[in-house]
This record gives C-alpha cells, structure tokens and sequence, in this order.
C-alpha cells in the first residue's frame, strides 16, 4: 500500500514538473530575446569608422533628428516605422536608435517579428552616443 502512495505521488510530481514553466512568468524571455541585439556607442561608431555596410535608422522624430543626428543615419520616426515598407539595404546590416533605445527596441521587435531575423539596435540610444563624446551632425 505504502509503495503504491509513493508511486502514486511520484507520478503526480513528475506530471506537475512537465507541465510547469521553465522560467518564473516575470523571466519569460519574449520576442525582444529571441529576435534584438543591442550594440553599444562604441561598437558602432567602430564598425563605422571602418567602413562596414550598415543602415543607419533613426526612429526619433523629425524635430529630434534635426537637433542632431550619428552622420549617414537615415529618419524614419517610429510612429511610421514599418518594416515592409524600408528602403532596401542593399547587404547593409540595419541597426536603429532613438534618443535612449525604448524606442528603437520597439521598433526592432516590430522588424524581427516581420523579418523573421535578427534586429540590432543601439544600447543607450543617442544619449549613450553623446556620453561616449561621439560626433553628431545637424
């Protein structure tokens, strides 16, 4: 009888395990996990300084872009971001920023999702940039 309860109880534990989350609900990864990088100021402004194939976005608005913006970015505000409708890369990597990376984080899930592929985004946004005493133009 005793071995039966335990082999009842056994069971029942091990079916609760399969079937509970492999992560607390608040450690989740979600779609920002699986699909966006972020690259740091520096990093960039290395690969840059290098002459790396890269398309620049900026997903600030058009009053934000024209106070200052990193040199050769292009602006395409979050609020009209859509991945379908991006100029062509042309091989280019594509990484976006914004003024501290919320917005460019949202952006880049909304590019992953739709590409299915890996989006990058800026650490810290233009923020970060600015700390780092990297350029800017106007």
């Amino acid at each position: 009888m005793l071995r039966g309860a335990l082999l009842l109880l056994s069971a029942a534990c091990l079916a609760a395990c399969g079937n509970a989350a492999p992560y607390p609900d608040t450690e989740t990864p979600g779609p920002r996990a699986a699909g966006v990088l972020t690259i740091e100021p520096q990093a960039l402004a290395t690969r840059l300084e290098a002459g790396e194939a890269i398309q620049l976005i900026d997903v600030r608005t058009r009053e934000e872009f024209a106070e200052g913006h990193i040199a050769g970015a292009i602006n395409i505000p979050v609020d009209e971001f859509d991945p379908a409708a991006l100029p062509d890369a042309e091989g280019r990597d594509r990484i976006l920023y914004c003024r501290s990376d919320r917005r460019s984080g949202i952006a880049a899930e909304r590019l992953a999702e739709a590409t299915g592929s890996t989006a990058v985004h800026m650490e810290g946004g233009i923020l970060a940039w600015k700390a780092a005493e990297l350029p800017t133009r106007q």
